[in-house]
């Protein structure tokens, strides 16, 4: 029998009390998951993924959990979430349902499946609350182990908070770097490639990190002897067991079942890692998952009946009531009581979560029927749309969407008729209405966004003409920077002993310290995973990603994390970001990719800015730095040692966001491109007003967002011309450059010739000054290609080349 450790300061009445609150946590948890497979089942929710089987390891966890502590966790961790206190069984409700209010629903509004939890972070203005005077948990995602990246970045943050002097509003993020990060995770998604990534990376790091792993043995249906060599995440870790003279790991096992080792094993993992900045790895073994994997199936299909008499038997909630009642702390019939009181209480509580749900859109069905009573009056349609009506007041619980199709179905049959206008701008203002819940908050909508921002021009000594190569200006003004903001911080392969590969941080690291100008190791995914985190607690880092192909390792946790973080908690959580990489017009397929098509539709949510040149991209890193909203900015390869002039005003001048630059004024086409294709493109466009083509070319500067103003539509009502060059894969970046243009800035009607884009061939480049030329747009294709749109315009004046 488990013998009783307590704290000796405790009396037994308290130690009763602590206890009996937990279990009642315990028995909350459970009823909820218990009834919320049921609300699946019945059609009152869409899909369910519980945390029933892991409800007492948990409460153990969320004991050592304090205030300026952040959870980077699982889909199933709603026991921690209402023994922290930070989840109620009404909002747990409301989240299964997916209520789009943010009071009634605060992990997501509806946004995200139930399971996935959240803290506000931000006040209602976008400005940081006091992380250190609340228990903090960022935002959950689905994918598995993608929660990884960003704990490590959490954890690294108390390390720069603790070793950093300086920062501004410290106080606000951290006390003395004493904040744990803890991780949660299923034994199967273990697996996973960022979840070792991460796990070295902490070994490395020395981050005050804590890593449960949940393990009942299945990953869905899929059993451990499948998923995980020797079946033991914690046996094949052991070589990370931290020793004496060597970094690591600390690694302790614990039955899922037994509540007072759960609690002792928490409570010696927080005090390594809080005092000592030592990550641990807890190993709780021998969980159950009473329901299965979710409301999709039944795990009887994959359990034999051993293991699921096995797992009845040792129910973690079972085995704290048996141990409960040996200790005399309650009788079986105390216990009967909490649970029937409880199991009354979650249901109460349920009642009122869909009260609270299904009320207010009840109200408008009512509206709409009446309107739609009201006008079908006087309709020649009369009994068709008294149909609509009556079909709709049927409906006993009503969706948005049930009575949106009803009046948009409706309106068709009211053109030219007196109803047709009040229907229709009721549609239009339920539509608006309705629409924001479902799509505000991609961006920061605080005064502090990156349309907020004002353009500062680069200052420069009139009297001299003296140009630099333009590494040196990115050097320079990230001296600025780091001087400027003490809370800022550069890391990256290569980005600090030699100042990154093209010396645009040379001499960084010596004078600012290996902390704030780190080297990393080869580990694309959680290099992005640092940034996150560590923006997560108001550090503003800058993520370096040495090649611009090399982003793909890292596109996934950009994608499904950073891009919609700020969308998935209605702007609760903020991570300004800025991830810095370099590309285009290199050597070679591997190192000079283009892959803008795919970049910019995976991850809307950050900035994509591609400037031509490295006083356009310090003038970005300074915008950024007085925004609030994550981005990518993307150097030029080929253009570090070309020179340009020196600006006067390092870490002031300020390159304006999702505004384009007119290079050079035309009157015959309209040339759009960016980055380092535009040196071709001003090449071209010289020469081809030597035979009198006049070209206006455009320099769009930043994709995300796109020409905000809607300046190249301007260009193109003067030259009635557009061509899009870039060297993207065909239907790449010029694909969405186009329909911008065309479709949101109405360019159609002003065009006199077919719009063309121009761009690299559908295979990378192949290696070699001749790979280039033979794989991306060259001078020559563009000089051409314009010359054969003005041929079409003037064949006699242009007459055919080939």
């Amino acid at each position: 029998m488990i013998k009783e450790k307590t704290n000796s300061a405790l009396t037994f009445e308290d130690f009763k009390t602590e206890v009996l609150k937990d279990y009642k946590i315990a028995i909350t948890s459970r009823e909820c998951s218990l009834l919320g497979r049921k609300e699946v089942l019945t059609g009152k929710a869409k899909f369910g993924i519980f945390g029933d089987g892991k409800e007492v390891p948990q409460l153990a966890m969320a004991k050592s959990f304090k205030n300026g502590d952040f959870r980077s966790g699982y889909y199933r961790d709603q026991t921690f979430m209402m023994a922290i206190g930070q989840l109620t069984v009404q909002q747990f409700f409301a989240g299964l349902y997916g209520h789009t209010d943010i009071k009634q629903e605060p992990m997501s509004a509806g946004r995200q499946m139930g399971g996935h939890f959240v803290t506000h972070s931000l006040n209602d203005d976008g400005t940081w609350k006091n992380l250190t005077k609340q228990k903090n948990s960022s935002a959950d995602i689905s994918p598995t182990a993608a929660q990884m990246p960003r704990l490590l970045g959490l954890a690294q943050a108390s390390k720069i908070y603790r070793q950093v002097s300086g920062i501004t509003n410290a106080s606000n993020f951290s006390i003395g770097g004493n904040e744990i990060a803890w991780g949660t995770i299923g034994n199967a998604s273990t697996s996973e490639g960022v979840f070792f990534e991460t796990i070295n990376a902490a070994g490395v790091l020395q981050v005050p990190l804590v890593m449960s792993v949940w393990d009942d043995e299945y990953g869905i249906s899929v059993h451990a002897k499948h998923q995980t060599t020797k079946e033991s995440i914690s046996e094949i870790l052991k070589g990370y067991q931290r020793e004496e003279g060597t970094n690591g790991f600390e690694i302790l096992t614990v039955k899922g079942w037994d509540y007072v080792d759960l609690v002792a094993t928490y409570e010696k993992a927080a005090t390594i890692a809080r005092e000592n900045h030592i990550p641990v790895l807890i190993h709780v073994n021998q969980l159950t998952q009473p329901q299965g994997h979710s409301s999709s199936g039944s795990h009887e299909r994959y359990k034999n009946a051993s293991r699921l008499a096995w797992e009845k038997e040792f129910d973690c909630v079972r085995q704290m009531k048996l141990w409960m009642i040996a200790i005399n702390i309650a009788s079986p019939e105390e216990l009967e009581e909490i649970d029937l009181a409880t199991k009354k209480e979650v249901l109460e509580s349920k009642k009122e979560a869909w009260k609270a749900f299904i009320e207010p859109i009840i109200e408008e069905q009512k509206e709409l029927v009446a309107l739609l009573e009201n006008i079908a009056l006087s309709s020649k349609n009369k009994d068709k749309i008294l149909q609509y009506s009556a079909n709709l007041d049927r409906i006993k619980d009503p969706l948005k969407k049930e009575i949106l199709v009803t009046a948009r179905k409706s309106l068709r049959l009211l053109i030219n008729e007196e109803g047709q206008n009040e229907l229709a701008q009721w549609i239009t203002k339920y539509t608006d209405k309705t629409q924001q819940k479902f799509s505000r908050h991609l961006f920061s909508e605080s005064e502090s966004n990156v349309l907020s921002s004002k353009k500062v021009l680069p200052e420069y000594n009139e009297n001299t003409k003296e140009e630099i190569d333009g590494r040196m200006i990115l050097r320079d003004n990230f001296d600025a920077i780091f001087t400027k903001y003490p809370e800022t911080l550069v890391f990256g392969e290569d980005a600090g002993n030699i100042g990154d590969v093209n010396q645009g941080l040379e001499g960084m690291q010596e004078k600012y310290g290996e902390l704030r100008v780190a080297d990393v190791g080869i580990r694309e995914a959680t290099i992005l995973g640092q940034g996150i985190g560590m923006a997560l607690r108001g550090l503003r880092p800058i993520a370096e990603i040495q090649y611009l192909d090399y982003l793909l390792y890292a596109i996934q946790i950009m994608s499904d994390d950073l891009a919609t973080l700020q969308y998935r908690t209605v702007g609760k959580q903020k991570a300004p970001l800025i991830i810095r990489t370099r590309g285009h017009r290199l050597e070679g397929i591997w190192h000079s990719g283009s892959p803008m098509g795919m970049i910019i539709n995976a991850i809307r949510g950050i900035h994509v800015l591609v400037p031509r040149n490295m006083t356009q991209a310090a003038g970005f890193y300074n915008t950024l730095l007085e925004c609030d909203e994550p981005a990518l900015v993307i150097e030029c390869l080929n253009g570090y040692r070309l020179k340009e002039r020196m600006p006067l005003n390092y870490g002031e001048f300020k390159t304006p966001i999702g505004e384009i630059e007119t290079l050079k004024e035309g009157t015959d086409i309209t040339l759009v491109s960016y980055g380092s294709t535009l040196r071709l493109v001003q090449q071209a466009a010289k020469e081809l007003l030597e035979i009198g083509i006049d070209c206006e070319i455009i320099d769009v500067q930043s994709l995300l967002p796109f020409d905000i103003h809607h300046d190249i539509v301007k260009s193109i009502i003067k030259t009635n011309r557009l061509l899009i060059i870039d060297e993207d894969v065909p239907g790449g970046a010029s694909a969405y450059i186009l329909q911008q243009i065309i479709e949101q800035q109405d360019a159609y009607s002003y065009l006199d010739s077919k719009p063309q884009t121009l761009t690299a061939k559908a295979h990378r480049p192949a290696y070699g000054t001749d790979g280039d030329y033979f794989s991306k747009p060259s001078a020559e294709d563009i000089f051409e290609k314009v010359y054969a749109m003005m041929n079409e315009v003037n064949p006699a004046k242009f007459p055919n080349l080939y």
